[in-house]
């Protein structure tokens, strides 16, 4: 099993930043896919950005040249730096773990940009 706990959400102006950091432990391989997601009330869960353990990056393009993610494996960590925030990145955002077959899931960290 693994266990995901997210950290840094809250309320920041429209052009301010944010800083998500997200702490696995359990059972984690050394390959695996770390990443952001985020759901805004009434819409879908989507991809924010994800990282792999070697470092491959994928973005979606909403957040592309504003966040930024990266990860230390050695304390099993992924951080995601946002930056620019406009008021449509308000959302739930929920940190993932993927590997083998299995899918991980933290619990959420509310994001809300507002003036």
């Amino acid at each position: 099993q693994v266990q995901l706990v997210e950290s840094g959400g809250g309320l920041v102006q429209p052009g301010g930043s944010l800083r998500l950091s997200c702490a696995a432990s359990g059972s984690i391989f050394g390959i695996n896919v770390m990443g952001w997601y985020r759901q805004a009330p009434g819409k879908q869960r989507e991809l924010v950005a994800r990282i792999s353990s070697v470092g491959t990056t994928t973005y979606a393009d909403s957040v592309k040249g504003r966040f930024t993610i990266s990860r230390d494996n050695a304390k099993n960590t992924v951080y995601l730096e946002m930056n620019s925030l406009k008021p449509e990145d308000t959302a739930v955002y929920y940190c993932n773990l993927n590997q083998w077959r299995d899918a991980y899931w933290g619990q959420g960290t509310q994001v809300t940009v507002s003036s």
